[in-house]
Parts: C-alpha cells; structure tokens; sequence
C-alpha cells in the first residue's frame, strides 16, 4: 500500500497540475487528479506555486480550510465511488447527486460523511468504520440509518 508523507501527497498534486499545464502525458491516476482540481479553480493559484505553498500549515483553529486535504479527499472519494467501497456508498452518492441536483454539492456532503468517521475513529482511537459514514450519507439523504 503506498502511504505518502504530507509533502509527497501535496507534491503529487503540484506535480500533476504542472504537467497538465504543460499538456505532458499523464497517467490515470493523474487524470482522475486533474478532473478535481479543474473543477477547484479557487486552488489553481495555489498549485501554480509549489515553493510557496508545500510547507504550508492550515490550522483550522484561524478559520483555514486546507486545500491539500480537501482536493485529497475528494480523491479518495472517487476511489471509493469506483470500487463501491464500501459496499453501497456509489448508490447513495447517486441518490446525494439526485436530490442535491448537482454532483459537486453531493461530493461535498460525502466529505462531510468521510470526516466525521475520520474524526470519530481518531476522537476514539478505533479503525475507521464504514457503517459511521454511509450511516451519515443516510442521514443527508432523509432515511432511517438502518446500519
């Protein structure tokens, strides 16, 4: 299993912006990548300029959203949506996109999910558990969590 350092996770990033606007190959990892950050034009700025911004800290306690994370969870949510991982979780994006009418919306209600058992399985020192998020996804989708 790769498992990335901060500054490897964020160079990935820059890097594949960078060849994207140089309109060098990629690869489907890559393109997959490009997808998210194309559809965040409020981080182009930021990944134009990888000396300023890799060592960057965003403390959520100043209020910073950070970008890093956001465009990575967004990755691993495509990852989960292509696998079906877990078991169930592309149905109820599908079901998020209908009723939100927009898909980026939808993606952002399952980064919502994704953080919460993120935070419960640090909060409690467990192994994160799947039935916290599709249980959340349910709840923004107006059902009985029948997880």
């Amino acid at each position: 299993m790769f498992n990335p350092t901060r500054d490897q996770a964020r160079q990935f990033l820059f890097d594949t912006w960078r060849k994207y606007r140089e309109q060098q190959p990629l690869t489907d990892l890559e393109k997959i990548t490009i997808g998210i950050l194309v559809a965040h034009p409020e981080y182009h700025t930021m990944l134009d300029q990888p000396d300023r911004y890799l060592d960057r800290d965003y403390l959520p306690e100043h209020g910073n959203t950070n970008p890093f994370l956001h465009l990575s969870m967004h990755l691993a949510i495509e990852e989960q949506l292509s696998i079906d991982q877990p078991a169930g979780v592309k149905a109820l994006y599908l079901k998020l996109c209908e009723q939100q009418q927009d898909e980026h919306a939808a993606l952002h209600d399952m980064m919502d999910c994704l953080a919460e058992m993120i935070w419960h399985a640090q909060r409690y020192q467990t192994s994160p558990d799947p039935a916290i998020y599709l249980g959340c996804l349910r709840r923004k989708l107006g059902q009985q969590d029948s997880a």
